[in-house]
């Protein structure tokens, strides 16, 4: 098992964690239950740490979390409009007004 990163929010692991899952990449998060438990100074030793289960994928895994957070960084600064004629920010993938799917 090979750590990838710490991160203070686990939000954010996770949603890391999820972009490596569906691409096949075993992981696994460790220190999760122990943010806010043990102390009110955050220590990064004990935040959220993202690994993936095997070495070999380390660098798969990172080029795969690269290439989103640049497309999700692009994405946010492009807006579109909606049938229901609400205007949306890029990183909504549903109209905030109706509810409607954003057309491919």
């Amino acid at each position: 098992m090979e750590e990838l990163f710490r991160e203070r929010d686990f939000t954010r692991i996770g949603y890391c964690q999820s972009i490596l899952e569906e691409a096949g990449i075993a992981t696994h998060v460790r220190n999760k239950d122990l943010v806010g438990t043990l102390t009110e100074v955050p220590i990064p030793e004990f935040f959220p740490a993202l690994c993936v289960v095997d070495p070999a994928d380390r660098e798969r895994a990172l080029a795969l979390l690269k290439e989103r957070f640049e497309s999700d960084a692009q994405r946010s600064d492009e807006e579109w409009h909606c049938a229901c004629g609400e205007e949306n920010p890029g990183n909504l993938d549903v109209c905030w007004s109706c509810g409607e799917e954003r057309a491919p």
